[in-house]
């Protein structure tokens, strides 16, 4: 099993929180920090999941400007890392 680690950051809206890999450009969100990253776990291992199988990229650079850190300075409760599993099997 390969072993992927990418980073997650939250931030509060109005309502509920959302989170961001960007990494991956991948987000979800939920009712609680909790739930929001969770559903950002899932979103994610759904994504490589899905890049793996059908041979496509599943990274994505992020410009120095596009950077979440930068630009969601006031809203930003945490900066996390989290990982993920894959399990590649060849089939013939």
């Amino acid at each position: 099993m390969d072993m992927f680690v990418f980073t997650g950051f939250i931030w509060k809206e109005s309502g509920s929180y959302a989170v961001l890999c960007p990494e991956l450009d991948v987000a979800s969100q939920g009712t609680t920090p909790e739930e929001a990253k969770i559903m950002l776990l899932e979103a994610a291992t759904l994504h490589l999941e899905g890049a793996i199988e059908y041979g496509l990229p599943y990274l994505r650079p992020v410009p120095p400007a596009e950077d979440p850190r930068n630009a969601f300075t006031e809203n930003l409760l945490e900066v996390f890392h989290f990982k993920v599993d894959v399990a590649v099997r060849a089939y013939a």
